[in-house]
């Protein structure tokens, strides 16, 4: 990579956090130059400081090590505090080391609520639930040294300026997770402790080809747009942005040379909705159909402003529910279809079935001369740049889960052969196949990538995994899948709600409802005791089928 100026102020990366009665400090002790901060614990207001306050004999206060803040949650009932309380480094991205949060602490910042009425206290006790549910967030990642939320392009591509301002602000604010909650902080010049925050998946492996050791990684940033769990986010909004909106980014690094080829995956760009009603497959609902073209237009907008040309591979089925889906989506596209935005349908389902996933070649035939046109990054040994990505592959099927990442891993996998070609260490005909090493690790790696996405969205691993995986369809992994999809529909109408309002509040989309008074669903009976005994039994089979 070229040169990076320095930015405003380095990150501190271990914190001493002191708990005083009335105060909460947060004390760097890395050998950072920041000043330490306190946090009142009466109105959370915040100030720096000079120096730790005296300890008294009576109160001797608590402290904690901490690895960097992740923002603050202004709700009715108080101040809240996010800070990261354990982390582990996964591996590095472009040279500087990545971090997965392991362990992510709340801690309250107002003590009003003692003395609050019982209405309150119970509101109270509602939000605490949702942030104990936010706590146990998925797939967060950071990194101190450079801001994930950024494609390798166009991190190559900030100007001197923009390098110069914190982290946070270098940020793609669509994949930065804890952008709402850093707002409260920003006013306060506490830049050293604003870590910026990605929600997505991260996995690296190396490999030998001959003589030469390639590094491939892969890593994902989920939009915080429309962000949400799978039946309480389909479809778009108003605006355009989409559900379950992922951009992957797959790099090579080998003899000096960097490569990266960036796609992305979405719902499908109107309003639509499955309303959670304890039925298995609720039935699919375009609203306001009418709509259906402007949402469209303005979502590709979008995405032609950030990517360029764009190529909108439809993978759903043409019949049934999916079908009305599919030519709603075709036919809202025809208006704007232009040399910059080309619409490829491709019914999955019927063309590969359960096993034949060879198939896929036929689609990559008809999408291969705008692969080819719009590349991808490329820099040489002395980090200047050669190619640049024109355009990016936009994929969808339903859930934008299953079908999807297969498909993408298959697009992955052409894209990584003619860039190995194009640096010199495949021949003309090589292919990953013919590396046994190689081919397998890649198979692991979009398979773990396919699975983050999916836990993040859907509460469970992806479908087909042993196909990504193997390539092969294999009895144990029917199972699994049949296991699997009882599965999300236990926690769709079970559990994603709780998931879904602590992921709006997170993003300051929280609305206060009457859901006060509701009961959560009994334990041991009705439909949720059904379903427990059904998934213990599809368990059962799959363990006697890999006995």
């Amino acid at each position: 990579m070229k040169n990076k100026a320095a930015p405003f102020q380095k990150l501190c990366k271990r914190m001493l956090l002191w708990e005083f009665p009335d105060e909460f400090v947060i004390e760097p002790i890395d050998g950072s130059s920041a000043s330490a901060f306190s946090i009142s614990l009466v109105d959370a207001s915040m100030k720096l400081i000079d120096s730790i306050p005296d300890c008294s004999s009576i109160h001797v206060p608590k402290t904690q090590l901490i690895f960097g803040v992740v923002g603050m949650l202004k709700l009715v009932t108080g101040s809240y505090l996010f800070v990261v309380t354990d982390c582990k480094c996964v591996g590095s991205y472009l040279g500087h080391p990545i971090f997965k949060v392991i362990s992510l602490k709340v801690l309250p910042c107002s003590h009003s609520a003692k003395n609050s009425p019982a209405e309150q206290k119970k509101v109270k006790n509602e939000f605490g639930r949702l942030l104990k549910t936010a706590e146990r967030t998925t797939g967060l990642y950071f990194s101190y040294d450079t801001t994930l939320a950024l494609s390798a392009q166009r991190l190559y591509d900030l100007g001197d300026e923009s390098k110069m301002l914190p982290l946070w602000r270098q940020a793609e604010p669509r994949f930065l997770w804890n952008s709402y909650m850093l707002e409260a902080l920003i006013d306060k010049k506490l830049n050293p402790y604003l870590l910026p925050v990605i929600q997505g998946s991260f996995h690296n492996f190396q490999a030998t080809i001959g003589k030469e050791i390639v590094d491939v990684t892969l890593i994902a940033r989920r939009c915080t747009r429309r962000n949400g769990t799978r039946m309480w986010r389909r479809g778009a909004d108003s605006e355009g942005h989409v559900a379950n909106f992922v951009e992957s980014e797959q790099i090579v690094q080998i003899n000096g040379f960097t490569s990266s080829f960036v796609q992305v995956r979405g719902s499908i760009p109107f309003l639509w909705e499955q309303i959670v009603d304890l039925s298995y497959k609720p039935k699919f609902e375009i609203v306001r159909p009418e709509e259906a073209p402007q949402i469209a237009e303005r979502h590709f907008l979008d995405l032609r402003k950030m990517y360029g040309s764009v190529l909108a591979v439809d993978l759903v089925n043409k019949h049934g529910g999916e079908g009305r889906l599919s030519e709603t989506f075709s036919n809202a596209l025809q208006p704007i279809v232009s040399e910059d935005l080309r619409y490829q349908h491709f019914d999955f389902t019927k063309v590969c079935g359960h096993v034949h996933f060879e198939r896929l070649s036929f689609l990559y035939d008809q999408a291969a001369d705008f692969l080819v046109r719009n590349g991808y990054f490329l820099l040489n040994e002395k980090s200047q740049k050669m190619k640049e990505q024109l355009g990016v592959v936009r994929t969808n099927c339903i859930d934008c889960l299953d079908r999807t990442n297969i498909t993408q891993s298959m697009i992955a996998r052409k894209m990584l052969e003619l860039q190995l070609r194009r640096i010199g260490v495949f021949a003309a005909e090589e292919t990953i196949s013919s590396h046994p090493n190689l081919d397998g690790s890649f198979r692991i790696l979009w398979a773990n990538h396919g699975d983050d996405i999916s836990i993040q969205y859907s509460g469970t691993a992806a479908l087909k995994g042993d196909i990504v995986r193997s390539g092969q369809r294999r009895v144990q992994g029917v199972l699994k899948d049949r296991y699997i999809s009882l599965k999300r529909y236990y926690l769709n109408n079970f559990s994603d709600g709780t998931k879904q309002d602590t992921i709006d509040l997170l993003q300051g989309h929280y609305i206060v409802s009457s859901r006060w008074d509701t009961t959560p669903p009994s334990q041991t009976g009705g439909l949720e005791a059904i379903a427990l005994e059904m998934m213990a039994g599809i368990c059962f089979f799959q363990l006697c089928g890999e006995a």
